[in-house]
């Protein structure tokens, strides 16, 4: 897996922007929005990493516009596969599918906060781990205007690629070949992710 990564942070500039770099990150994490397949989070950060090594000094803003369009195109297809399925009387699949990746104990806190916060509690829904569907079901249960819901969708997305391209820059300032910098950010966004749960489990034993 190592010597994967760093293969792949050492192809020529040309070859990982265009043939492979940009469009696959697109893609990938335009699917990680819409089914959790993929960590979007370390991909955002490992795309960091191989461009803040790069000569061009706008590669690092062409992979926060492609991560940051992605996660937004990911976020309003499902929100829009959502709403279908809760005008439709029988639901459908995609609703189901939301409401079985959100806890009760978590959308019950999100729909309180969309209560008190409106919108903006999006931005803060995507930058918390398992964050983003619960809100996404409470905004969906609520009625929320798909275009209500986009606006607020914007600056979360935005938020959320800025936040995961910085744990990548960190990581490739750090370590002086490419592939390092990826291993140590994707590291470090998995330990970002996985701590809540862990956390969450621990507190549910100590509570039974």
């Amino acid at each position: 897996m190592i010597e994967f990564v760093r293969q792949t942070a050492q192809l020529p500039p040309e070859s990982t922007q265009q043939a492979i770099g940009y469009p696959s990150l697109f893609l990938l994490v335009a699917l990680g929005a819409l089914v959790p397949v993929v960590p979007t989070g370390a991909l955002v950060s490992s795309a960091a990493v191989v461009a803040f090594h790069q000569s061009s000094p706008f590669s690092l803003l062409v992979v926060f516009g492609v991560a940051s369009a992605a996660a937004f195109l990911g976020d309003i297809s499902l929100y829009w596969l959502g709403q279908r399925g809760v005008r439709s009387k029988n639901g459908s699949r995609w609703l189901r599918a939301i409401r079985d990746r959100a806890a009760p104990e978590r959308l019950a806190q999100a729909q309180q906060k969309l209560d008190e916060h409106g919108a903006t509690v999006l931005v803060l829904s995507r930058l918390v781990p398992a964050g983003r569907i619960p809100v996404m079901l409470a905004c969906l249960l609520g009625r929320m205007p798909m275009r209500r819901f986009a606006r607020g969708d914007v600056p979360a997305c935005l938020a959320w690629a800025a936040t995961y391209q910085l744990i990548g820059i960190l990581g490739g300032s750090l370590f002086p070949e490419p592939w390092q910098g990826v291993v140590a950010a994707v590291g470090l966004t998995l330990l970002i992710s996985g701590v809540p749960a862990v956390w969450r489990r621990t507190r549910a034993r100590w509570a039974r």
